[in-house]
């Protein structure tokens, strides 16, 4: 990706872009979602749910115990606008194996609202590899959706081969008339796709970074998230 890039709206009616991952049509979400409109599903990464309680525990760091709330909120409301029979999260949903029995009573009660008629996968990340004991939903280390390989921390080789992943939480700066910024967004290649962190308190790895070399081959794109539409960003 280029330190110059160019910005330009690639979106449907609803400000979601339309991108491929070994020829399946899929949407990137504003609110930082893939949605597979064929198996009706929604793909979400890194939620890092409960890390404000975390570092507080951990760290005697002050952070107000808010992020769960607010990360749990925007799910849900993405939940409700897209209707998904499933809801898959890929990996480190929380922020640490303890996180689930940190949860207050009202968000575990949003959890299940989030399972109700519908399924629920929990993949297993580097911060949570065990099930979320008491929660609703199934677990798996990855997961197969029809031609999708749905997995936390990206493969090498042919094994990244229809892959969606997460946990190196891409960012993308993007240069306009107005300046530059920095912005979450999904990365694919046509082959790959990695997906930003959705959660409140985590941050991110601009796609300059070591830790994607040798991720992606020449057809990069970066999906970049805006407040309310995905702009297709071009090296």
């Amino acid at each position: 990706m280029s330190e110059d890039t160019s910005v330009r709206p690639d979106e449907d009616a609803a400000g979601a872009a339309m991108l491929t991952v070994e020829g399946v049509p899929l949407e990137c979400d504003p609110a930082g979602a893939l949605w597979f409109e064929a198996a009706r599903a929604l793909i979400v990464a890194d939620l890092h749910l409960e890390k404000g309680s975390a570092f507080a525990a951990r760290y005697g760091l002050p952070l107000p115990p808010h992020d769960t709330a607010a990360t749990l909120a925007r799910l849900e409301a993405l939940v409700e606008r897209r209707d998904p029979l499933l809801v898959v999260s890929l990996g480190d949903a929380f922020h640490d194996d303890d996180g689930p029995a940190r949860l207050a009573p009202h968000d575990r009660a949003v959890i299940e609202r989030l399972a109700a008629g519908r399924a629920l996968l929990w993949i297993a990340g580097n911060h949570d590899p065990a099930p979320p004991g008491g929660l609703l939903g199934d677990h798996a280390h990855e997961a197969q959706l029809g031609p999708l390989i749905l997995r936390h921390e990206p493969a090498r080789g042919a094994a990244a081969k229809g892959e969606i992943a997460g946990h190196l939480h891409p960012e993308v700066r993007v240069v306009t008339r107005l300046g530059a910024t920095r912005r979450r967004c999904v990365a694919c290649d046509g082959r790959r796709a990695i997906l930003p962190a959705f959660g409140a308190y985590a941050g991110g790895l601009e796609l300059r970074h070591p830790a994607f070399d040798g991720l992606f081959g020449a057809g990069l794109a970066a999906y970049a998230l805006g407040r309310d539409r995905v702009f297709k960003v071009r090296g």
